[in-house]
């Protein structure tokens, strides 16, 4: 049966501009790092991305390295686009990124013109795409000069392959001179893409600030620390959890799921049942709550847990005694 997206996608959605460019993202995206590699269900991943835009989450978000296997959920996304999504391609924001390890050899990951050129091209080749919304150089590269990494960019924006750039997993000094170097290229830095969530808030120590200051969108990840932002771990480590399995890059330690942060869990969970959310849905929002948040990115495992997630936008404003709550429970 051939599927045709709800009539009603954009009626509950809220989209934030991107910095001070003209695009918008909505407020929640869908990440594609777990769940949709080749050791996923198909048809599952496929169900999932078709609910997603039928609630208007126009942004899907990918990398060269997402699977597993390394690749193989650009390749599902792309049979999905072939099969369901194709004629609203124009209506996506469909994301990529390269800068971790790929294929043997010094030229298979980091930052170098070469590298980035060719993971492109293979990314747009498994998608079935002539080019990519936003792409992404995925880390700081040590060794190759920024100023290359960041030529690359403006070099891929202007053979058409990419109509924006960003960066992911920057410092705020390097993201500063990332953003000059792009600028003075004529190549705008659209966004950064970065770890937050109540439980990791390295953003706040600056890189927020150089984000608004620049005019530059930022999307977060990890909202949900890997789920100990969920009711998920508050009885301990279910057997069928990433954390119990340790399967797939970025699986949630089990070191991390202590009787502190437990506790800490639980009391944050007591907080969002008398805001009438769950754990995930307040996680979510406690991100939402700050303008220079263009999108949180979902990880979902099933449909479910994406209408779960969606339920965080009737609820993203906070009292100031909330807000101390928080704070007081984090320190």
């Amino acid at each position: 049966m051939n599927y045709t997206a709800s009539p009603q996608r954009y009626q509950e959605m809220e989209y934030r501009r991107c910095g001070k460019s003209g695009l918008k993202l909505p407020a929640l995206s869908l990440g594609l790092w777990h769940n949709f590699g080749g050791i996923d269900n198909f048809e599952n991943a496929r169900n999932i991305l078709k609910l997603a835009f039928d609630k208007g989450v126009t942004h899907i978000d990918l990398a060269n390295n997402y699977g597993p296997p390394a690749g193989s959920a650009e390749e599902t996304f792309g049979q999905v686009l072939k099969k369901d999504l194709k004629p609203y391609r124009d209506e996506l924001v469909i994301t990529t990124k390269a800068g971790f390890y790929m294929w043997e050899g010094p030229y298979g990951e980091w930052g170098s013109k070469k590298y980035l050129v060719s993971s492109l091209d293979q990314s747009l080749k498994r998608m079935g795409l002539d080019y990519v919304d936003i792409f992404y150089h995925h880390r700081p590269d040590p060794e190759t000069p920024l100023e290359e990494t960041m030529a690359v960019l403006d070099l891929i924006v202007r053979q058409g392959k990419a109509l924006y750039v960003g960066i992911s997993n920057y410092s705020a000094t390097d993201t500063e001179k990332a953003i000059k170097i792009l600028n003075d290229l004529g190549t705008p830095c659209l966004i950064h893409q970065a770890k937050y969530s109540m439980f990791d808030r390295w953003v706040e120590g600056g890189l927020l600030d150089v984000l608004e200051t620049n005019g530059t969108g930022c999307v977060a990840f990890s909202p949900l620390a890997q789920g100990l932002l969920s009711n998920k771990y508050i009885k301990g480590i279910p057997a069928d959890s990433r954390a119990a399995s340790g399967r797939g890059n970025g699986a949630l330690e089990q070191n991390r799921i202590t009787e502190e942060n437990v506790n800490k869990v639980i009391k944050l969970n007591d907080l969002a049942a008398q805001r009438g959310q769950n754990l995930a849905q307040m996680a979510l929002s406690w991100i939402l709550k700050d303008p220079r948040i263009t999108s949180v990115i979902l990880g979902v495992s099933k449909p479910e847990q994406l209408t779960d997630s969606l339920e965080c936008l009737k609820n993203t404003s906070f009292s100031e005694s909330e807000l101390h709550e928080i704070n007081s429970i984090l320190a």
